[in-house]
This record gives C-alpha cells, structure tokens and sequence, in this order.
C-alpha cells in the first residue's frame, strides 16, 4: 500500500510506463520512415496567420488547467491583442524547424480513476496536462493531417469517432439504416463488436509515420509530428509529484 504522494506518483508512473514501452515508439528492427525531400506542392513550407491565431485565443476555455510552464488559459486570452503576434512567429517557426520546445513536451499527467479497485493502478486513466500555447500549435498540425488524409481518402465515410459533425449518435444512425434494410429483405444479421484495451496508448510510432508518409503529408509537418511523438516519453509527472 502507497500511502505518501512520492510513492503514489513512483506506483503510477510505472505502470503508465509499463503500456507505453519502447516498443511503442519503434517497433523492433524497424526505424522510423526518412522523412525526404520531395517536389510539388505539398512541399510548400506552411503558413501560419496572426488572424488564425488570435481567433484560437479568443476561444480558450479559460476554464481549463494549465500546463507546467504555468501559462493559465485566462492569461493567454485576456493579452491576445500583444501575444497573437509573437506566438504566430513562434509557431511559423516551429513548423517550419521541426522543433518542438521542451515546454511542449512535458505534461503533469493526471490519474483520473475508471472503475474497479481503487488500489489498482490499472484501473486509473492518464490524462496529459500540457502547455495551453502548446495545445495550439497542435491545433494547427492536426487541421493539417486531418485535411491531407481526408483528401486522399485515408479516412473512409464509416468513420464516425473523432470527425467534425459527427459522433457515436450518427454512427448508430447509419448502422440501425443498414441493418433495417438488410431485415426488410429478410436477410440474416450478426454484429461483432471489438474494443481495443488501450489502443492509443499502444499505437507504434513508426507505423504511424509511415502511414502519414504514404498519405503524402508534406515533410515540415511530418518533422514536426516526428519530433512531437519523439518526445512524449518526458512526460514523467503524476498529479504535481515528479516521477524518476
């Protein structure tokens, strides 16, 4: 039994560790795809707007917690007219680099507790607090990985989880009209259902690059993701108490 906050952290942090292992990161044997140079347009360096990001701190949650660099989401929306600017610069930069701040990449990562035995720590969801100017840096990668794997149609129309406009309501929707049609033409239905036990804290890195490689994702977003993911094994603290 754990009783002081250290110990907690220690008995925590081991066993988020545990699921996130090496093997997530890279799988055995195989290196992350070479990101290459290639012509055409998708090779354009982006662009980042000083109205984008001001629009994206107008609409902070100032409700929401704060990372670890101490930036408080109210803070950040309250002197968007003086940091819009910079903070464009910052991400144009970041982008166009690959490089990732460190403050980005550090989270205080809370354990939200599930169900079951609370003396499990198995039974404990983490949850990643990171930098708000961070989060929005991201805001800009995933609009641009959402719109070139939609383009080239890495998303199918069944998708529903994780897609604007829809959700597990219009999932339902489109699979009960399926399934009336089918019954109506008097033909037989099985349904199998699967749920993958931790699949996005298990999903391999290098698969994942390569995927976004075969979709065509230009190489300063594809640097950039890869230095993201490259980082993600520095977030080492449990609800305020640093983890060795």
């Amino acid at each position: 039994m754990a009783t002081k906050d250290e110990e907690k952290a220690e008995v925590l942090n081991a066993f988020f560790a545990s699921v996130f292992n090496s093997q997530t990161s890279c799988l055995q044997g195989i290196q992350a795809p070479e990101l290459e140079d290639r012509d055409g347009e998708q090779n354009k360096p982006p662009i980042i707007q000083e109205e984008a990001v001001n629009n994206l701190l107008c609409h902070l949650d100032t409700h929401k917690s704060m990372g670890l660099d101490g930036i408080h989401p109210r803070v950040l929306r309250g002197l968007v007219e003086e940091l819009a600017k910079p903070l464009s610069i910052i991400y144009q930069q970041s982008w166009l680099t690959g490089e990732v701040p460190d403050n980005w990449r550090l989270a205080n990562v809370m354990p939200i507790y599930k169900k079951g035995q609370k003396e499990d720590p198995g039974k404990y969801r983490p949850v990643s607090l990171t930098s708000v100017p961070g989060k929005i840096m991201e805001r800009f990668i995933l609009s641009a990985l959402t719109r070139q794997v939609q383009d080239n149609q890495g998303i199918r129309p069944s998708q529903h989880g994780f897609m604007k406009g829809r959700s597990r309501l219009t999932n339902l929707i489109s699979f009960y009209d399926q399934v009336t049609c089918l019954v109506d033409e008097g033909k037989a239905v099985d349904d199998i259902y699967l749920d993958f036990s931790k699949a996005f804290d298990t999903v391999s890195h290098s698969i994942l690059l390569e995927k976004l490689v075969a979709h065509g994702l230009d190489r300063h977003t594809l640097c950039w993701v890869k230095n993201w993911l490259e980082g993600q094994g520095q977030r080492v603290v449990v609800n305020g108490v640093k983890s060795s």
